[in-house]
């Protein structure tokens, strides 16, 4: 008689799903620590039930009930693809201090000032706290309903009473079911928690905004499955030292994962900042060595900053190399270049790099930005007034083209700028050639086939007089 095999105990993550036949610490899919718990063995088979709404072909199915509305705040409508969705789940993450809850009590008053009534939830402050920030920012208004909760029971409880249009929960990561075991805050709470309000947003058609905290390494606290079944993750980022704020969007639903918005945070409240360019492009009175003006995107608007170097004379024996706004790797990767095809060597030189404004660049077209502003602060040769660059740079120190471009170019020349450094489109297969030049909407257009040409066209290459030599 054969023996019958053992039936082994399944395990499987509850973040991802993963299972395996023995137990780990660490899941092996999602790599996530203490998620991988022993799985229940079905005990019955799925039964058929009836339907509650009948199938129907799809072009017979209403979209008048998910049309979009309007936030009230206009930043906000270009990241969600054009304002609020009825029945809708949003997460709205970011760090601690950032201005998540200002910028949600902003939406509520907005929303509530258009006739729409609104249910504020907070688990993380006292009623009273949240109505002097209101006052402060001036969010008090009688379609606008408060309730400090922390029971998900009682939410539910004061949906059904409050029946609002719009319902903020902050935060997802403070509330907790008393049926569940757990504290707020855990894999199994979070979950069931956003279940059950993501089932009243869509039976009852309330947009649901849920506030998340994030880890110290930036990434949504909470199980996996959160941003899987929300409809739109926005992510809330900013510097503590700026008052300026973006919003991303990470996933949407309804509209691009593309688009940026920007605000400014103040004591008085949160303002949408339609034009963020000056807040990047410091306005110096006279030619300063060590600068120039970078055309980036964010999502799909251009935007301006600028960058700024700095080179001084080392006497360690392994010379800095300092950043701010920038990626070290690819500013590491621009110093070789201009050494291997510029002939400007800084191996023994301190090299500082910083935006203006706090601004994080993580667009490649601002290489040649860089590069320009590194080459005017080494031999103290300040590029011409008016002009911006822009371009990817790469090892063999050509420059590769960006995208966009026409969008950069014009809202540069919107600004005033008058010179456009840009990669060429056109590759010459018989060697270096001059740049061509053309002008749109006021500002010509040089384009050049890779850095060196560029560094000479603006005149940031080394001098002949004695008082500029370089430092080495």
């Amino acid at each position: 008689m054969s023996k019958q095999p053992r039936v082994r105990a399944a395990y499987r993550c509850s973040e991802c799903g993963w299972e395996t036949g023995k137990w780990v610490g660490r899941c092996g899919e999602c790599q996530a620590w203490g998620s991988v718990a022993e799985a229940a063995a079905p005990t019955m088979r799925a039964a058929a039930t009836p339907v509650t709404t009948p199938a129907v072909p799809i072009g017979q199915v209403s979209v008048s009930e998910s049309a979009f509305r309007t936030s009230g705040v206009p930043e906000l409508d270009r990241v969600l693809g054009g304002g609020l969705v009825p029945g809708a789940a949003i997460l709205l993450a970011g760090e601690p201090g950032v201005g998540k809850s200002t910028l949600l009590l902003e939406v509520a008053a907005q929303t509530a000032r258009a006739k729409e009534r609104v249910l504020y939830v907070t688990g993380e402050e006292s009623a009273s706290q949240v109505r002097l920030r209101a006052d402060r920012t001036g969010g008090v208004h009688d379609e606008l309903y408060l309730a400090a909760e922390t029971d998900l029971g009682a939410v539910l409880s004061h949906i059904e009473q409050v029946r609002p249009t719009l319902l903020v929960v902050d935060s997802i990561q403070t509330i907790g079911a008393s049926g569940l075991d757990g504290a707020p805050g855990g894999v199994t709470q979070v979950k069931e928690v956003a279940a059950a309000l993501i089932r009243v947003a869509k039976t009852r058609n309330i947009t649901t905004v849920l506030v998340g905290h994030v880890t110290k390494d930036g990434t949504i606290a909470g199980p996996r499955v959160l941003e899987h079944v929300v409809d739109v993750v926005l992510h809330f980022e900013g510097d503590r030292n700026s008052r300026f704020r973006m919003v991303r969007a990470m996933k949407n639903r309804f509209g691009p994962v593309d688009e940026v918005g920007c605000f400014d945070l103040s004591p008085e409240g949160i303002r949408p900042v339609s034009d963020p360019t000056g807040l990047f492009v410091e306005h110096h009175h006279q030619q300063v060595p060590g600068t120039c003006v970078a055309v980036t995107m964010e999502g799909r608007r251009p935007m301006l900053a600028e960058v700024q170097g700095l080179v001084t004379p080392s006497a360690a024996e392994r010379p800095r190399r300092t950043t701010s706004g920038v990626d070290s790797s690819r500013v590491a990767m621009v110093l070789a270049v201009l050494q291997q095809h510029g002939g400007i060597r800084l191996h023994a030189h301190d090299v500082f790099v910083s935006t203006v404004g706090g601004a994080k660049l993580h667009d490649p077209s601002s290489d040649l930005a860089v590069a320009v502003a590194l080459a005017s602060a080494t031999f103290g040769v300040p590029a011409p007034t008016g002009v911006v660059a822009m371009g990817e740079i790469g090892l063999a120190g050509e420059l590769r083209r960006v995208r966009d471009l026409p969008q950069r170019v014009a809202e540069a020349a919107r600004l005033g700028f008058k010179v456009a450094v840009v990669p060429s489109e056109r590759k010459s297969a018989a060697g270096p050639r001059s740049p061509e030049s053309w002008t749109v909407d006021g500002m010509r257009v040089l384009d050049v086939p890779d850095v060196v040409s560029a560094l000479r066209l603006l005149q940031v290459t080394k001098p002949e007089k004695a008082h500029l030599r370089p430092l080495d």
